[in-house]
């Protein structure tokens, strides 16, 4: 009897159905890609701030001064890092010391004090902000002794990512692709407008990490979703197209942040549209390869006739039953990942892969992206760069297969990191050229692992293995930013050379993975301990389920 590819193939593998729907899912992409990167435009700094006493709160009241006024009068001359990305000053005169028989003038206020020396104190919490933006810096104070709490902000939210990955991948593989798909839309929308109108800085945080376990379980099963509805021959397209649409937020979003002057107003255009996604319910299917290994073979083919249906085909009464696995359903667990030589070879590599590929992309756009420029045009360039990089998948990926051009991906990044860090100062356009061609190495790499990791993990351990993996990519990016920072402190071309090496290793580790180019998405953890054997192509072992055509 007919296998699940076998009559899709029949129904069409990427037709009218698969295009709507692939086409209505990679708008998730955009969503999330907003979440994942937003950090930068809530919490941009000022142009500058300054810490203001009471004096001088009423003493520019009483003069008219504008900020630029009071603060070249009654604040200390910044003495801000080169690193840093705002400049300010943490300290206040005391002017509240002045001698009571002196009044401060409006036009020199330190000459109340000899030698116009005032006492300077640390900053108590009154802030003044020059800033063409409101963002959460502002908004919580966020800068001085505070300024980790940005950070932790970006950090929490990576936790909430690993979180999802942990939590709704495995929910996905157990109740269904799409009920927790629905679910996380709706929870990013609702924890994101809490955040846009969190009264504190806890609520903020604890909120903001809500939304990163729901928008994880957005991107992670939209991704299984599109990859399991279609034709192994299509797997390569839909795999890179989705994440051409995280690029596309990632180009988006710069437009929306120039043209909303608050981080409020930012915060709500890019957490709304997930309330649209529910209208998924409608026009989104349930997987059929998931409901095929929890024994649901009858809703499996009435999926396939609808599919046919809308592709113009015809399924025919023959196709009243499909062939399922006889494997008893369990729930999954790490150990079933890790259990049998050929699963245990790919999850450990996988997971280095994710782990790589978060490091060294996201600390090669913070090392990239200290300029000093327009933030709003240096992102939007740093996005532009990524493309090409879908671009080269496409023209490769099927042609010469899955491995080669991720190992050679890795290979290219790390090789790049390396000979950046050796390259001499008095030549910045070779510097930038090669560092480029590094970004697009680990671009690349970073969007092949998760095609190759949807295609090496059964449908039964899909999901949640695809979602345990990439929690190492969130590991990576809560430690990028302090692996950068802190080598760059020891020696400023360390971090390249860390990610150089890591990006190299990672690249010989990826050729000892099986080519999945062509083949048919494993079923069962004994379909994947045959890729790369002559056998690859079969199902294991397999029974048939009677469905009856009238229920159809």
């Amino acid at each position: 009897m007919p296998t699940f590819d076998q009559a899709l193939r029949k129904a069409g593998e990427f037709g009218r159905f698969q295009r709507r729907v692939f086409l209505l899912l990679c708008l998730t992409g955009v969503t999330f890609a907003f979440l994942f990167v937003s950090v930068v435009f809530l919490g941009s700094q000022p142009d500058y701030y300054w810490c203001r006493g009471p004096s001088a709160a009423a003493l520019a009241e009483r003069c008219a001064w504008s900020p630029e006024e009071e603060r070249n009068r009654t604040a200390p001359a910044p003495r801000a890092a080169p690193e840093r990305r705002g400049h300010g000053q943490c300290q206040r005169y005391l002017l509240e010391a002045a001698n009571a028989s002196t009044a401060l003038g409006c036009a020199d206020p330190l000459a109340a004090f000899p030698n116009r020396s005032a006492p300077v104190v640390p900053c108590s919490g009154d802030w003044r902000y020059v800033q063409t933006h409101h963002t959460i810096v502002s908004e919580f104070d966020l800068v001085c002794v505070n300024a980790w709490m940005l950070d932790l902000t970006q950090a929490i939210l990576n936790f909430g990512f690993l979180t999802g990955a942990f939590t709704l991948g495995y929910a996905a593989d157990r109740y269904g692709r799409l009920v927790v798909y629905l679910i996380s839309c709706f929870g990013v929308g609702v924890t994101g407008v809490v955040v846009a109108f969190a009264p504190n800085f806890p609520v903020f945080v604890i909120f903001r990490f809500l939304q990163g376990v729901f928008g994880k379980g957005t991107w992670m099963t939209c991704f299984v979703i599109v990859t399991e509805i279609v034709g192994s021959k299509q797997r390569r397209i839909v795999g890179i197209v989705i994440q051409m649409f995280f690029t596309l937020g990632i180009i988006v979003l710069p437009g929306i942040a120039y043209f909303t002057p608050s981080w409020q107003g930012v915060q709500l255009a890019i957490t709304l549209p997930n309330f649209l996604f529910l209208l998924y319910y409608w026009v989104v299917p349930e997987s059929p390869r998931w409901l095929i290994t929890r024994k649901e073979g009858d809703r499996a083919l009435q999926i396939l006739r609808r599919v046919a249906k809308s592709n113009g085909k015809y399924l025919s009464p023959n196709y009243s039953e499909l062939t399922v696995t006889d494997e008893e359903v369990s729930n999954p667990s790490f150990l079933d990942l890790v259990r049998t030589p050929q699963m245990r070879k790919c999850t450990l590599i996988l997971m280095f892969a994710w782990f790589t590929s978060a490091v060294v992309y996201q600390g090669l756009v913070m090392r990239l992206g200290i300029t000093g420029g327009n933030l709003y045009i240096d992102f939007f360039i740093s996005g532009v760069v990524e493309l090409p990089g879908a671009l080269l998948i496409l023209l490769t990926i099927e042609r010469i297969g899955r491995r080669l051009p991720f190992a050679a991906s890795n290979i290219v990044a790390g090789v790049a990191c390396l000979v950046t860090a050796f390259l001499p100062e008095g030549i910045p356009w070779l510097r930038t050229t090669v560092a480029t061609l590094g970004r697009l190495g680990i671009t690349m790499a970073f969007e092949i692992v998760y095609l190759v990791n949807s295609e090496l993990y059964p449908t039964t351990l899909r999901n949640f293995g695809v979602s345990l993996c990439s929690g190492l990519c969130d590991f990576g990016g809560i430690i990028a930013p302090f692996l950068l920072f802190r080598l760059a402190a020891v020696w400023l071309e360390l971090p390249l050379i860390i990610f150089g090496i890591l990006a190299s290793v990672c690249g010989g580790l990826v050729m000892l993975l099986p080519e999945t180019k062509g083949l048919v998405l494993p079923e069962t953890v004994d379909d994947v301990e045959k890729l790369g054997s002559s056998h690859a192509h079969q199902c294991g072992r397999k029974k048939k389920i009677q469905v009856s055509s009238s229920n159809v």
